[in-house]
């Protein structure tokens, strides 16, 4: 889904190996000091340059929560509706570097259907997420409720 217009995906549309379309979001600085305000996690590694610098990273790195987030955009934004997911799950591998450019670091989305449960009426999503050619997800998946048609 993902574009007005667009079908909701079924049970009778979705099939195991199915590939969902892939999609690029950017993350700025703003983005981090926003999301560093709502969370309460005000750690300088996430918009101080000189923090994160001192432990060894060439730039201030996106929340992992957030990336898990954006994550959870996009296969909501295919599903088109959010109350969809029933079980989402990322395992952290590689932060998301976000210069200090006005454009921030991409992170790109991908995902397979990886089974489909007619019974319940649910496929599992397998969920690749990618910044700077680098896998910044292990092991993502999510189990989401197919629409009946």
């Amino acid at each position: 889904m993902g574009a007005p217009g667009e079908a909701r995906p079924t049970l009778a549309t979705v099939t195991e190996g199915m590939e969902l379309p892939p999609r690029e979001y950017r993350v700025t600085r703003s983005d981090l000091v926003r999301y560093a305000g709502v969370s309460g996690d005000l750690n300088p590694i996430h918009w101080s340059d000189a923090t994160a610098s001192s432990v060894g990273l060439r730039s201030v790195v996106a929340h992992g929560m957030l990336s898990m987030g954006i994550g959870g955009t996009y296969i909501t934004s295919w599903l088109g509706d959010p109350t969809a997911v029933v079980e989402y799950a990322v395992r952290f591998t590689s932060p998301v570097f976000v210069p200090d450019d006005g454009v921030g670091g991409a992170i790109e989305f991908s995902g397979k259907v990886k089974s489909v449960d007619a019974d319940e009426g649910t496929a599992v999503i397998a969920l690749v997420a990618k910044s700077e050619g680098r896998r910044i997800f292990g092991r993502a998946a999510a189990t989401v409720r197919l629409a009946a048609e």
